[in-house]
């Protein structure tokens, strides 16, 4: 089980907002702070199933002074979100393909809404499956 650090925002007239230094986009927020802490959880377990099911390397946990050296950082209350989920281990590799099919590949996953490696990975799963 891994630990990333949320800050935790608050405006006069706003609900408690969360974000995730570690995952850029992946944010929640609540009412209260525990309604912010819970709906941070899920929004982490979301985010990265996501990241999974495209291929994408989940980062490993940045440190407290990491997260604070960052000036946007210091408006924020630092909590620790557990994240349960075991996301599989992403491993780099380097392939060969003819530029003229990696331009098709990449074309049809931007319009698709993968990533390169999402859908190279999803692709690969069918192909398999099929098979």
């Amino acid at each position: 089980m891994a630990n990333y650090i949320a800050l935790i925002h608050k405006d006069a007239d706003s609900d408690y907002g969360v974000s995730f230094p570690d995952f850029p986009g992946c944010v929640s927020a609540g009412a209260t702070l525990d309604e912010a802490r819970a709906m941070a959880a899920e929004a982490l377990a979301l985010h990265v199933e996501g990241m999974s099911e495209d291929g994408e390397a989940v980062p490993e946990p940045s440190s407290l002074e990491a997260v604070m050296r960052d000036p946007d950082s210091r408006d924020g209350v630092a909590i620790l979100v557990d994240l349960p989920v075991t996301a599989a281990k992403v491993v780099r590799i380097n392939i060969t393909i003819p530029e003229d099919d990696l331009r098709l590949i990449d074309r049809f996953a931007e319009t698709h809404g993968f990533t390169r490696s999402g859908f190279l990975v999803s692709a690969a799963k069918k192909a398999v499956l099929a098979a």
